[in-house]
């Protein structure tokens, strides 16, 4: 058998204000974006350089959806961004605004910073010891 996640919603406000950060701010790539209706579209992106796991991006359709937007885990990390340079994109997300909220510190498992997205979610940015997760 085989099976892998394809895509991992991401509650959104709205589809053109979300495409803009993750493309101009964290250099994601925009694989898709196709009206479905009126209201709904398919929005597909990816970091650079991954050929895995997309996020789609889902925008709020009632007052529940909506009190979801940037607070999807209760305030945990929410999402992992594996790197094969930290500090290069660290520098870049931090001269392109991004706010981090936990210092950049070496673990075991790698260099990890915690950063947020333009709704407050929360993201690791991690370049892993072990290179053979990128």
């Amino acid at each position: 058998m085989k099976q892998r996640i394809a895509h991992i919603a991401l509650v959104v406000e709205d589809y053109d204000e979300a495409i803009k950060f993750y493309t101009e701010k964290l250099n994601f790539i925009l694989i898709e974006d196709t009206p479905l209706s009126e209201t709904k579209r398919w929005v597909l992106l990816k970091p650079s350089g991954s050929d895995g796991c997309c996020l789609l991006f889902a925008k709020a359709a009632n007052t529940e959806q909506q009190t979801r937007i940037g607070n999807q885990t209760g305030g945990r990390v929410f999402l992992f961004l594996y790197t094969d340079d930290f500090k290069r994109d660290h520098t870049n997300m931090m001269a392109k605004g991004i706010e981090f909220v936990r210092t950049p510190v070496k673990e075991e498992y790698g260099t990890v910073a915690v950063f947020k997205d333009l709704y407050g979610n929360l993201w690791d940015l991690i370049e892993p010891s072990n290179k053979q997760l990128l």
